[in-house]
């Protein structure tokens, strides 16, 4: 069963009330969604997710505990026009888990693992027209070296691409493992899994993950009450770079202003970051999935 990452820390920097209004920008198989609606019985809880098995799964799983919330599906980017069609304007805390859930990655069907073997897919919204099949079948060259470098850091992006260029058409996963593994230096794959940054990189090309991710953020900082946070639980590296990027920069006094001896409320930051946190060794002990996570944490205090 799906493991929720850094939950209790989650719960706690949220500073729930029994009023709350909170929206869980990732809803997933529920984890996070449990405990914050068990927390606001008088509050309600907005959910986001564009999966419909894990929509059902979570719905039956919320029902249990109060009938104080919604689920939208839809994407999360869609943050402030689907909360504005339900007339709310501000909200006080809003949370997104990054990572991709257990449930999709043990989906053989769904095509996001490189172990299982399925039909090149990792679309998270099955209505979406981009899949995987296609970007590796369809795109360039030099589009593949540049999404496997940027999404997925890898440094054997050109000789991967020229290999997959060659092996076309590609159907499933364990053929893209194969000639992603006969592609690169027998070294490279004693390290860890030589498919695991390739498939990062297509898995974000597909999903547009971080463009969405940046945008939706943007937005949701708007939204915040003054006293009210943003909990984002990120995997890798470039989600984490957005994210620590747009907090810094609501959050600091302009170097023009620091010069001046008292710097106008009107200038001050509205937003001050609390801290970053990582998963505890315990947590790393339970739960594998927990190694790169990162939770960072943003309030609004004017």
């Amino acid at each position: 069963m799906h493991k929720s990452v850094l939950l209790n820390e989650c719960i706690e920097k949220l500073k729930l009330k029994d009023s709350s209004v909170i929206v869980d920008c990732t809803l997933g198989y529920g984890g996070h969604s449990s405990e914050i609606l068990k927390r606001i019985k008088k509050g309600f809880l907005f959910a986001f997710d564009q999966d419909n098995e894990a929509i059902s799964f979570s719905k039956g799983r919320l029902d249990e505990i109060g009938n104080n919330y919604e689920i939208i599906n839809s994407n999360f980017v869609n943050i402030k026009e689907e909360l504005n069609k339900r007339n709310i304007d501000s909200v006080d805390g809003i949370l997104y888990d990054l990572g991709v859930s257990s449930p999709q990655l043990d989906e053989d069907y769904r095509g996001f693992s490189f172990h299982k073997d399925a039909r090149l897919d990792m679309r998270m919204d099955q209505n979406n027209n981009l899949d995987a099949y296609k970007v590796v079948n369809e795109y360039s060259y030099e589009k593949l070296v540049d999404i496997f470098y940027k999404y997925g850091e890898e440094k054997y992006a050109s000789s991967i691409a020229k290999g997959i260029i060659k092996s076309r058409p590609i159907t499933t996963t364990l053929e893209l493992v194969e000639v992603i593994k006969n592609n690169v230096p027998e070294k490279y794959k004693r390290d860890k899994h030589p498919a695991r940054k390739v498939f990062q990189a297509i898995r974000i090309e597909v999903n547009d993950e971080l463009n969405v991710f940046e945008n939706s953020l943007k937005e949701a900082l708007d939204l915040l009450n003054v006293g009210g946070r943003i909990c984002v639980i990120t995997f890798h590296s470039l989600e984490d770079k957005i994210c620590k990027n747009i907090f810094k920069s609501v959050s600091e006094i302009d170097d023009a202003l620091k010069k001046l001896p008292v710097i106008p409320q009107e200038y001050l930051p509205k937003f001050k970051v609390i801290k970053t946190i990582n998963p505890s060794s315990c947590e790393l002990d339970e739960n594998n999935r927990a190694r790169s996570a990162k939770l960072r944490i943003i309030e609004r205090v004017g």
